[in-house]
């Protein structure tokens, strides 16, 4: 069975998960499935596509910031690799 993650809209590149994640562990986004490359703890966010360096992290369809260095689906959404962006 896969964990559950909220995707809050359907622009988002990232869903918040909703039990702590192990690395390995399988995670639904309302039909999107992604396997997490570490640990994600609850309330954080996993990326449900690969972003680019430089690229938009999409929340509740909005731009939160950018990458600051290329992430892989599955992979957890955090300050060490999101940034401020605009």
């Amino acid at each position: 069975m896969a964990a559950r993650a909220i995707r809050l809209d359907p622009r988002d590149n990232v869903a918040v998960v909703t039990a702590d994640i192990k690395s390995g562990d399988l995670i639904d986004a309302d039909g999107v499935e992604v396997r997490a490359s570490a640990p994600v703890p609850r309330g954080g966010k996993v990326a449900l596509a690969a972003i680019p360096s430089g690229g938009p992290v999409i929340r509740y369809g909005e731009e939160i910031g950018l990458a600051t260095q290329a992430i892989a689906p599955g992979q957890h959404v955090h300050t060490h690799n999101l940034g401020g962006g605009k």
